[in-house]
Parts: structure tokens; C-alpha cells; sequence
């Protein structure tokens, strides 16, 4: 199984960004999608989840509003569109996938590598 993260880079405060994650080797619509963030000395934490046919989501409180998870079972992908940048965003972002719709990482089997972002104040 792979889980390809990719999007990440370098902005400024207020920007957007829209992480992809490429999924292969696994029957992508029978499994919950999850969106985690990791900061150096830190536990990694999540950010949102959606369901095996994208229309059930959820999300942390402190990217609700601005992060919309997304879904596309054709391409076996699920994206992150993250809006109004904060520099409290930065971090890795990892994707995951889990057959149990859960906001802690433990649930989730499998796990790619992540996506750097970084926002400048």
C-alpha cells in the first residue's frame, strides 16, 4: 500500500495551499480518509476525516472553517484545500487511511509520508 502526500511548500500568512494524497495498492473507496499534522517534539494530531463516499467530513476546531477534505474515488486521491493560512499551520501533513471513521491516528492502518508546509508570518 501507498499513500503519496503531496502540495506542501513555503507560503505566507493568508495564502492557500491544496495538498493531494495519491493512494495505491489499496480499494480506495472502501476506506475513511484521514488528514494528520505533525510539529517537531509534538504528538501528531489530527486535522479531518471523510467518509468512504465524501459526504460525511469532519474537523479539527482549529482548521474548521478555513480546510475543506475532499475526496475523488476515480483517481484514488483525497485532497486538502487549506485556506487563510495561519503560521500555526506549519507542519508535516500526513494522509491516512482507516476502515473506521475516527479522529485518532492509532485507527488508522495505513499511513504515507508526509508533506512539508510552512507559513511565514
Amino acid at each position: 500500500v501507498q499513500l503519496q502526500a503531496s502540495g506542501g511548500g513555503l507560503v505566507q500568512a493568508g495564502d492557500s495551499l491544496r495538498l493531494s494524497c495519491a493512494v495505491s495498492r489499496l480499494t480506495f473507496s472502501d476506506y475513511v480518509m484521514g488528514w494528520f499534522r505533525q510539529t517537531p517534539g509534538k504528538e501528531r494530531e489530527f486535522v479531518a476525516v471523510i467518509n468512504w463516499s465524501g459526504h460525511n467530513t469532519d474537523y479539527a476546531d482549529s482548521v474548521s472553517g478555513r480546510f475543506t477534505i475532499s475526496r475523488d474515488n476515480a483517481k484514488n486521491t483525497v485532497y486538502l484545500q487549506m485556506n487563510s493560512l495561519k503560521a500555526e499551520d506549519t507542519a508535516v501533513y500526513y494522509c491516512a487511511a482507516s476502515r473506521d471513521y475516527s479522529r485518532v491516528h492509532g485507527q488508522y492502518s495505513y499511513s504515507g509520508q508526509g508533506t512539508q508546509v510552512t507559513v511565514s508570518s
